[in-house]
């Protein structure tokens, strides 16, 4: 079997950037992948501005702790003001432009104004307080978002910024799912005597929803060599990732292997981990030519989560052209102690406590999914490692994961 890194550095090898891409609204790439770099047309902000509400003022013309000064003009954001006048104030607000030869804004706070139309300004500011320079953010001709980038809001919001009204962006990627077993029964429905609910479905489905992939969903197919083949046939024509849940393993109703050595290759199987040791990666070749990536996940809830964050979310991130697809490690500190160490890469789901720790859930089975909603991640636990109370262990937030 594979170790976890070598199973990721494999899988992540066969995912090449789709070359396509597509012109979409600013206000509609949230959660999409840049595919082209975003230059800046202007300097942000475009000229001096006021980081308070106050008075503009030449710090030339104050003197001692108080001076009085005529308010030459009032200032508000978005209107353009006239040259300040020597020996003169302006009242200014958050955000307006500062008039050619001011060069410091006292806060309205410092300030006394007056019924007679002067200022009393208490205050003796340096050159440059409280003023916003002119590309203090972003300088004209900057890259400011680069391509493989994948938008967030505070992104969009920086390309709105240099005025950016559309985006160039991987096209979605398009994916097939589908669930085999024939104990699987869809909620809403009567559980027959040794059914189970498809939680995977509703979780896979999330997942890929989360990652702005189009989805072809074709619901649980039956235990059978033949059914699988079709479906996976099916599924090649038209998507760029075939995933599944189940049937990976080794058991004689487990088809879904067979299946894709029939219709296609499968070079990856078994993995040194827990949990989901029975995950799989290969293609299932198109009628008429190419090939769509497959990847197998396990049956078991807690497994198909975990291996989807660990290996699906990378592999979908890197055909959209994300260039780092690394989870953040943040170092913790353990407030538990196992009782045994696993053989396997153990991923562990812990919670932060009140004391700035990690707590284990007690049951660390891979049916158990209640523990992926207890949790808020994953200890990145090595192979024959006992962890201990007050050991550092490396920790992966769900906050990252199942963005």
């Amino acid at each position: 079997m594979l170790s976890t890194q070598e199973a990721l550095d494999a899988v992540l090898a066969a995912a090449r950037p789709l070359d396509e891409r597509e012109t979409v609204d600013t206000l509609a790439a949230n959660g999409r992948v840049l595919a082209a770099d975003v230059v800046a047309t202007l300097d942000v902000p475009p000229m001096d501005t006021s980081a308070m509400d106050g008075y503009a003022v030449r710090t030339a013309d104050l003197t001692g702790d108080a001076t009085v000064l005529p308010v030459s003009q009032r200032i508000p954001a978005g209107h353009a003001p006239e040259p300040l006048a020597s020996g003169t104030a302006a009242r200014i607000f958050t955000g307006a432009p500062v008039p050619v030869g001011a060069d410091a804004v006292v806060m309205q706070e410092q300030c006394e104004t007056r019924e007679d139309g002067t200022v009393v300004i208490r205050h003796a500011p340096e050159a440059g307080e409280f003023v916003n320079r002119q590309g203090a953010d972003i300088r004209r001709d900057s890259v400011v978002l680069t391509a493989g980038t994948r938008l967030r809001a505070q992104s969009l919001g920086l390309a709105a910024s240099v005025g950016i009204a559309k985006l160039q962006v991987a096209r979605r990627l398009r994916v097939a799912v589908f669930f085999t077993g024939d104990e699987l029964t869809m909620p809403g429905e009567p559980l027959r005597a040794g059914s189970i609910y498809n939680s995977n479905r509703f979780v896979l489905r999330s997942l890929l929803e989360n990652l702005g992939c189009e989805m072809t969903d074709y619901g649980i197919v039956p235990d059978n060599l033949a059914a699988t083949r079709a479906i996976l046939r099916d599924a090649a024509r038209g998507n760029d990732l075939i995933i599944t849940s189940g049937g990976v393993s080794v058991g004689e109703e487990d088809h879904v292997k067979p299946a894709v050595e029939a219709e296609g290759r499968l070079s990856l199987w078994q993995i040194a981990l827990k949990p989901g040791k029975p995950l799989a990666y290969g293609e299932v070749n198109r009628m008429g030519g190419g090939t769509a990536h497959f990847i197998g996940l396990p049956g078991n809830p807690v497994s198909s989560f975990v291996t989807f964050l660990l290996f699906v979310r990378p592999f979908i991130l890197r055909l959209q052209g994300v260039t780092d697809v690394t989870p953040r490690r943040i170092a913790m500190r353990a407030d538990f102690t196992q009782k045994k160490a696993d053989r396997r890469n153990e991923f562990v789901r812990a919670r932060l406590n009140d004391q700035g720790g990690l707590d284990a859930f007690p049951n660390q089975s891979s049916v158990v999914l209640t523990s992926t909603v207890w949790g808020d991640g994953l200890i990145d636990n090595p192979p024959g490692h006992r962890i201990e109370a007050g050991q550092t262990v490396a920790f992966l937030p769900f906050s990252d994961l199942l963005y």
